[in-house]
């Protein structure tokens, strides 16, 4: 591939029928912010800014606007950013009403000593640098929550909540579209990856995934490549997906070798059906997809595509069995 690039993921998992042309427009959309950047000879850092916000603001995506709801029926948003360069990152974390928490991730790394700030301190944080407030809550993500949560009231009792393992075998549809992201490679061979999300439907409160935990949903290093996880955060966390990725890169792996190298060792270590799935780009501009659920909703760009590739699905990796 010739630079720039950019990739961009809406979520993996299972994406409901009427919910399939919003979610490709969306990432289209957030392509083509992202590759604007690029092409007018902008950084990769903005660039990935740029696509993850355009998804935070469309509410068909479990990010920003969109976002799903605790088990208590709270919003609690995380978000990083990574410059694969300087290898400086910004991430966040239960965050409330902060509209883009991407931006915020941003603020965390350039003007703080920080790489993970959460909660009050963070939303302090945005008022200092006077960034946008909006209440996130959808009726979209309102009548999810109230059918899931209808749904284990019925069969274990209304504050109990079940292992994770056995919540997604007894109700896929909780697993539907979780998290954003968007790595890129600008002109000068710069990489950068960022990553937004409203966490897993149901979730504890206070509960923190892999999307602001940088190597596990975000990173981004210009010796390798980028990386940006979605699905199950638990899964990325235990295996440091998004560094783990980046290292197969780092060891001559092309981005679509790598990205599949990561879900076949996800589905070898964890065995956690359908769970996961990324986007990578490596320091050369190759692009990887890959993932073990029924969909990932993703896009990309080059100076060779007049217009975005977009698709809900990349390359399914199952296991020997399908477990």
């Amino acid at each position: 591939m010739e630079k720039p690039v950019i990739v961009v993921h809406g979520g993996a998992g299972v994406w409901r029928p009427e919910r399939v042309k919003l979610g490709l427009a969306g990432i289209e959309e957030a392509a083509t912010a992202g590759f604007d950047v690029l092409r007018a000879e902008g950084e990769a850092l903005d660039a990935v800014e740029a696509a993850v916000v355009s998804m935070e603001d469309n509410e068909v995506f479990n990010a920003g606007k969109g976002s799903t709801l605790t088990i208590n029926k709270r919003i609690e948003m995380e978000a990083s950013i990574m410059d694969g360069t300087t290898l400086n990152a910004g991430a966040v974390g239960l965050l409330k009403n902060v509209k883009n928490p991407v931006r915020l991730a941003r603020v965390v790394m350039e003007h703080t000593d920080h790489v993970f700030v959460t909660s009050t301190a963070a939303e302090k944080l945005a008022d200092l640098f006077h960034l946008e407030r909006a209440k996130p809550l959808t009726e979209l993500r309102v009548r999810y929550w109230s059918e899931l949560k209808q749904k284990l009231n019925r069969t274990k009792g209304i504050y109990y909540l079940p292992r994770l393992k056995t919540l997604l075998t007894s109700y896929p549809s909780l697993f539907e579209t979780d998290t954003v992201g968007a790595v890129a490679l600008d002109k000068d061979g710069n990489t950068a990856a960022a990553t937004s999300t409203g966490g897993l439907t149901l979730k504890l409160p206070g509960r923190i995934g892999d999307t602001p935990l940088i190597g596990c949903g975000t990173y981004a290093d210009s010796e390798a490549g980028a990386c940006s996880t979605t699905g199950i955060g638990e899964v990325s966390i235990k295996l440091i997906l998004a560094k783990t990725t980046c290292n197969f890169m780092q060891t001559g792996q092309p981005a679509q070798e790598a990205a599949e190298s990561s879900i076949r060792l996800v589905n070898r270590r964890i065995r956690l059906k359908e769970s996961m799935g990324l986007i990578a780009i490596d320091r050369h501009g190759g692009i990887g997809a890959a993932h073990n659920t029924p969909h990932l909703c993703w896009a990309y760009m080059t100076s060779e595509t007049p217009k975005p590739l977009a698709a809900m699905k990349a390359k399914v990796v199952k296991t020997l069995h399908g477990r």
